[in-house]
């Protein structure tokens, strides 16, 4: 039997093996960055250090030059997956020959690297892709929220400027008070204080609560929902992209619940069968 590189090359990168030591080069890149924010140890072992990364670079340009090689004569369809893209655009940017001023660059293009475990796991390609999904969705959902601080910042200059002009003397120190609201610190002590300048306790009690309750249950709930929906369309899109990789055959999951329903309608014809058989039999003879 004749050598096929395409041949070859798909199965290492489908293998199981190939799978779990790119994801452990991956892991191993991301602490080689982190080890390298240590003044102390780069100045003992900053060779070996170097030397460790130049091999995991070569690693990933071998994984790169085989994932396109089992695309075979057409290696242009190596980069119709957007994560394939990325793959490629990152360990590019780590072979540029950046100039020594430009260290600073050269290791965020390193970071990028760990970003690559996104692209080896398909789970969390997943929430990635939901998160994308909901973009659009989530900026009607940014835009509410925006019109929920405007409402308010305006109501707590109108009540509270004189008596905390530090929180809310203008719109912009409004809005900056309404964040550290919203994240739930220090907000008592925020409206204790104008409880004290007003002398009334029912208005600051019912603007914070108010403002707490829309703005953290309510807008929380709306973007978990957003997300939670983006993640069902992503896993959508992802079993449709795995289902047209296997030529449109449905998977074995897909046959054995086709075979369930076929054979649940089945059992109702027989019992609605059954049920009339009975009803004829207690009517009189069979109508013709």
């Amino acid at each position: 039997m004749a050598f096929s590189l395409p041949v070859a090359a798909a199965r290492i990168t489908e293998s199981s093996f190939f799978h779990r030591l790119v994801v452990s080069v991956i892991l191993f890149a991301g602490l080689l960055v982190g080890l390298e924010t240590h003044a102390g140890l780069v100045a003992r072992i900053g060779g070996v250090l170097h030397l460790l990364d130049r091999v995991v670079l070569g690693f990933f340009v071998i994984e790169l030059a085989l994932r396109i090689a089992a695309c075979g004569r057409r290696p242009w369809t190596y980069f119709r997956d957007p994560w394939n893209v990325f793959d490629f655009m990152v360990v590019a940017v780590c072979l540029l020959p950046f100039p020594t001023g430009f260290a600073a660059v050269l290791r965020l293009a390193r970071v990028l690297r760990v970003l690559r475990l996104v692209t080896a796991l398909p789970r969390l390609q997943i929430l990635v892709g939901a998160l994308l999904k909901s973009v659009p969705s989530m900026g009607y959902v940014v835009m509410l929220l925006g019109l929920h601080f405007y409402v308010y910042a305006v109501i707590g200059v109108t009540f509270f400027s004189a008596a905390d002009p530090e929180k809310f003397g203008g719109l912009g120190r409004a809005v900056l008070t309404l964040f550290e609201v919203v994240t739930l610190e220090g907000w008592v002590d925020v409206m204790d204080a104008q409880i004290k300048g007003l002398g009334s306790a029912w208005i600051p009690v019912a603007y914070f609560v108010s403002f707490i309750l829309l703005g953290t249950m309510i807008m929380l709930n709306l973007l978990i929902g957003v997300i939670v929906n983006g993640m069902s369309e992503a896993r959508e899109d992802t079993e449709d992209a795995a289902r047209a990789a296997r030529g449109g055959r449905p998977a074995v999951a897909d046959d054995l619940a086709d075979l369930r329903r076929q054979v649940k309608a089945l059992g109702e014809g027989i019992a609605a069968l059954q049920r009339r058989i009975e009803s004829d039999g207690r009517g009189g003879p069979p109508r013709r």
